[in-house]
């Protein structure tokens, strides 16, 4: 905590205004404060509502304790999902937890560019490679319900809790336990799908993300690792025209461009996240090889 606060008494009382005001004071941006207050108080995360009518409400003690407590964890890099154990992706309700990646918003720009490689094919056949929580599998699935899904993870911790996120969302999935296209058998899809470890190991940021499984993100000197690897075996487990689609650091776009060229897939091209940096590379199997 980087001020005191007072402990709201019946003298002295913490109003819910004052409490967000004083977590947006330690570095909480103010969507993450009414999270963690709507979640301390038991209320839904979407709640906004429920904030502006008791703005000026006091706090119990108990409550501005917990709160106080919540945002400790925030203050030290602890995701916000891990603390109220849930994140919603592409629109789903996901239970998420130390087992796996925080799910972030930039990797709905590769959902969606999935679904628009497979617009035109009648029932894909697509994986997810390293799944973590299930959220693309999950997102492909519930955004095309004909397609036939495949989700592969080599931590069976993750996939254990993926697989509870499908069973709670009622969408069916084939899940693999395995390193990537290892666990494919003589499987070709559509289309395969990653957000793959791409953090260069030694890069300093990877102290901020601490709380997350460090194998969800270090890959290799330059971070590139696991990507060389999907990209080697992919062009066995894709179908004519079939598409690989990785997400990938700020400043990989290009190298990630050539690792695809130079191992033989066509129209590579990459998309950019939500705020223009080009997140994705993506390329397409040739149709005669």
């Amino acid at each position: 905590m980087t001020s005191a606060q007072p402990r709201p008494t019946a003298e002295h009382a913490v109003t819910v205004q004052a409490a967000l005001a004083w977590a947006q004071q330690q570095g909480l941006s103010r969507l993450e404060a009414q999270v963690l207050l709507l979640h301390g108080a038991g209320k839904d995360l979407h709640d906004r509502a429920w904030l502006l009518s008791h703005g000026t409400d006091a706090l119990t003690a108990p409550l501005y304790l917990s709160f106080q407590t919540l945002v400790a964890r925030r203050v030290a890099h602890e995701p916000v999902a891990y603390i109220t154990g849930q994140k919603e992706f592409f629109g789903l309700p996901l239970l998420v937890d130390a087992r796996v990646l925080d799910p972030r918003a930039d990797t709905e720009v590769l959902v969606e560019w999935a679904l628009s490689c497979l617009a035109d094919v009648p029932a894909p056949h697509v994986v997810d490679l390293g799944t973590g929580s299930g959220a693309i599998a999950l997102a492909l699935k519930h955004s095309r319900p004909q397609a036939e899904v495949w989700a592969v993870d080599v931590s069976a911790d993750a996939l254990a809790l993926a697989q509870v996120n499908a069973h709670r969302l009622a969408l069916p999935i084939s899940w693999r336990l395995g390193s990537w296209c290892a666990a494919l058998g003589d499987e070709r899809f559509d289309a395969i799908v990653s957000n793959p470890p791409y953090v260069a190991q030694n890069d300093p940021h990877l102290q901020t993300l601490r709380h997350e499984p460090l194998s969800a993100l270090a890959s290799g000197p330059d971070g590139l690792d696991d990507i060389r690897q999907i990209v080697q075996q992919a062009g066995s487990h894709l179908r004519p025209g079939g598409w690989l689609l990785l997400e990938h650091g700020f400043d990989q776009a290009q190298a990630v461009h050539d690792v695809l060229s130079n191992a033989g897939f066509e129209q590579v091209q990459s998309r950019p996240d939500l705020a223009g940096i080009l997140r994705c590379t993506g390329g397409r199997w040739p149709t005669v090889k």
